[in-house]
């Protein structure tokens, strides 16, 4: 899943291919996706894109007052196409496609979806906060208002909710997924099920500088590459997450994994839970 900053990356690349063209038509080819109807979808042709920003994992594509915004969820992606074919795509499963935007020069983008669970979301609207999952993001952790107080109130107002928990809830912090969770719990050593509420002001310290790190290094990295490298640069700059099995790069002892029914996390026991493995949560309860 892209996660803030895969998003801002994105952002990033695409306002520079962008800036200045005019939005000559947008096909909906996954109708599923399409989760507004007014503005019509056809209200963005003939628009002149203005800039392209993130909010959290949403990505905004704001064009003569209107904003086409995607949520590109567990399986989407945007990929960047030099040139077009003529004429509207076929609606195609197997393709993955969900929405194409053809630009004034034949250029464009294809917004596209893998898997069968479809759940990538596509809005056009006046304002970004009519979308109602930007309207009820939390703060933004790269912002300067951003601060230690701030990450405090969160997790003392989260009372005993595990922290992995916490740190995912797009309404509490904006733009922290499953794998960036798992990053800045690795970086901060501590247990993904550790109670918000029950930090000492070390740990506070740890996970305030944790959260601001792992965002702004993968920001730092990520910044300038093409939408085609993003999730192969992510994906190699993971310490636990999507590691299970292979070696913690800090310690040396092994990545392990707890499963979920559609999810799953990754930890290091030595780095994060004093050495004891967690229980796989489909099967018992966290080990004591």
């Amino acid at each position: 899943m892209p996660e803030l900053p895969e998003v801002e990356a994105l952002a990033l690349d695409l306002r520079g291919r962008l800036d200045g063209h005019a939005i000559a038509q947008v096909h909906v080819a996954a109708f599923s996706a399409l989760k507004t109807f007014d503005p019509p979808v056809q209200a963005l042709e003939g628009t002149l894109v203005d800039d392209v920003s993130r909010h959290g994992k949403f990505l905004d594509i704001e064009a003569s007052g209107l904003h086409l915004v995607l949520h590109l969820a567990r399986a989407g992606w945007v990929r960047w196409r030099d040139e077009l074919p003529a004429g509207p795509p076929r609606p195609n499963s197997k393709s993955g496609l969900a929405v194409r935007v053809v630009l004034d020069d034949g250029s464009g983008l294809d917004v596209t979806e893998a898997g069968t669970k479809k759940s990538l979301a596509a809005y056009v609207v006046r304002s970004p906060h009519d979308v109602p999952g930007i309207a009820s993001l939390g703060p933004d952790p790269l912002d300067d208002a951003f601060t230690r107080d701030t990450l405090a109130n969160i997790l003392e107002d989260a009372g005993r909710g595990q922290i992995k928990g916490v740190l995912r809830h797009q309404g509490t912090i904006a733009g922290i997924g499953n794998a960036y969770s798992d990053e800045i719990l690795h970086t901060a050593r501590m247990s993904p099920f550790k109670p918000a509420n029950s930090l000492t002001a070390a740990e506070l310290d740890g996970l305030f500088a944790a959260i601001k790190d792992e965002l702004g290094d993968a920001v730092k990295r990520s910044s300038g590459l093409p939408a085609s490298e993003l999730k192969g640069e992510k994906k190699t700059n993971m310490a636990v997450h999507g590691r299970a099995g292979q070696t913690c790069p800090v310690c040396g002892d092994t990545v392990r994994e707890v499963s979920f029914a559609d999810t799953s996390l990754q930890y290091c026991p030595t780095c994060q839970t004093g050495g004891k493995p967690l229980a796989d949560r489909r099967l018992s309860r966290l080990l004591k």
